[in-house]
């Protein structure tokens, strides 16, 4: 393990209850992440990536294992304790964006640092110039139903950069993009992996996003396993 690693996770498990029967989906799951690595996890439909990114992120927890956020052990903090170590270290992107429709991009983005206890003031100054990063300073003002599909999900990369985190996980992030917005997503989010040196542990079915990570992991009956030789 890396004494300087943003994620470790460590003898991962998780099981569920279905009908009276205790259903394995993760088993002993062991990851390490570096600070500015790039690591893809693939696997078919139902494997339980999505269920892993939960608990790296703190939104679940494990059955039995231990995840590390930046030296912090998330399985053993309070849910409040764990709500913070959240919003100093990770950010989040999701399939579908999240972003709140009443809210226009710019108070979307401001939300994470208001949360964190910035002003107002301080919240609106870093937010504009993020969204002014990923291409959208026209767009600041507009809420989420008048903007397209990648302008939505560039809106949540913002959000998820905003408090320049440690980590941001993200769930299938092109998943409902064409191909060239699909494409500028790709380019957008190793630039700021440059700039920022920030992690990117991303839960993809795309092929073309997997590839341009430094690691690829497959999670196949529960096991994850190191998939970068054949990418």
């Amino acid at each position: 393990m890396s004494d300087n690693a943003v994620l470790i996770c460590t003898h991962l498990a998780k099981s569920f209850s279905e009908a009276g029967l205790s259903v394995d989906v993760l088993s002993d799951i062991e990851l390490t992440v570096a600070p500015g690595e790039r690591v893809a996890i693939i696997g078919s439909s139902g494997s339980g990536k999505s269920t892993l990114l939960h608990i790296l992120g703190g939104l679940d927890m494990p059955s039995s294992g231990e995840v590390l956020i930046d030296g912090q052990n998330m399985t053993t903090l309070s849910n409040t304790a764990r709500g913070v170590l959240r919003n100093q270290a990770l950010g989040f992107v999701y399939q579908f964006h999240h972003l709140l429709p009443e809210f226009t991009a710019l108070e979307n983005v401001c939300m994470p640092l208001l949360i964190r206890g910035e002003t107002t003031q301080v919240a609106i100054q870093q937010a504009t110039e993020i969204l002014g990063r990923v291409g959208l300073e026209h767009r600041v003002q507009h809420k989420p139903g008048e903007m397209s599909g990648g302008e939505r999900q560039r809106t949540a990369l913002a959000r998820a950069l905003v408090t320049k985190p440690k980590c941001v996980l993200a769930d299938e992030p092109t998943g409902n993009l064409d191909h060239e917005t699909a494409e500028s997503i790709y380019e957008l989010m190793a630039e700021l992996n440059q700039q920022y040196g920030i992690s990117f542990v991303i839960v993809t079915h795309d092929q073309k996003l997997a590839k341009r990570m430094d690691r690829v992991l497959e999670l196949e009956d529960g096991v994850l396993k190191d998939q970068t030789a054949v990418y």
